[in-house]
């Protein structure tokens, strides 16, 4: 017989919830101690859902739990950042096109550019900036893949929220969203795909010089191409 998973319970999926948000907006930063009483007090719950919480997000990886540091936020440098979106490279291009072949819905996308667009502070910025990007994977036809993109999009999502804190490029990044959600928008599946392979690639290339994915490899530069440029007036700003 197939066993059903439990669903979390309330309280542990709101302290859940909570941590994670403080995670992904910069409030909790890298390296920063999780303490399970400290947790509970601010949360007013015992700390039974605390350390259940903590323990969902080590298997998402956005924390580490150690026997002799405790918990902390995970730490974001270059080799963290090259196998997650190595992952994305691989994946979320091949996602967007079939989303496009399929001709499946993009309102979701359209609203949470709009809202990213109107958004006044770097926490909303950030998690419009995940939801736009889910937006483009999930309805692909594949939950296996979409599935397989979420396992992952929590901790890209962290390594944003770290480049962002050292140099914002939100204006340029939205710049590139538009032109994303403009070619799907036309049904073109592959250029589409291409021009989100190349804002991938060029968030990296900004963030994290030298952390390419497949450079081990031999992976030549000019075969992933570059982001197109934001327009001029935006350039001097600078959302993977």
């Amino acid at each position: 017989m197939t066993s059903v998973p439990m669903p979390i319970p309330s309280r542990t999926q709101f302290v859940l919830e909570e941590i994670k948000r403080r995670i992904l907006t910069g409030r909790l930063t890298p390296g920063q101690a999780l303490v399970e009483t400290d947790l509970a007090a601010q949360f007013g719950v015992s700390k039974t859902p605390v350390r259940e919480a903590l323990k969902t997000l080590a298997g998402t990886g956005l924390v580490v739990m150690s026997q002799y540091k405790g918990v902390t936020v995970r730490m974001v440098d270059a080799d963290m950042a090259r196998e997650v979106h190595d992952v994305r490279l691989l994946l979320e291009p091949e996602a967007l096109r079939r989303t496009v072949r399929r001709g499946a819905s993009l309102d979701a996308a359209r609203d949470a550019l709009t809202r990213s667009d109107e958004a006044t502070d770097t926490a909303e910025r950030s998690l419009t900036n995940r939801e736009f990007h889910r937006a483009l994977y999930l309805p692909c036809g594949n939950p296996l893949l979409g599935r397989m993109l979420d396992e992952v999009r929590d901790q890209a999502a962290l390594v944003s929220a770290v480049a962002w804190a050292a140099d914002p490029s939100w204006e340029r990044e939205a710049s590139e969203h538009r032109e994303i959600l403009r070619l799907a928008l036309a049904g073109d599946a592959d250029g589409a795909a291409r021009a989100l392979q190349a804002h991938i690639m060029s968030f990296l290339r900004r963030a994290f010089p030298g952390a390419e994915p497949g450079a081990e490899e031999g992976l030549e530069a000019q075969d992933i191409p570059e982001a197109p440029a934001a327009p001029a007036a935006q350039k001097e700003d600078g959302q993977a």
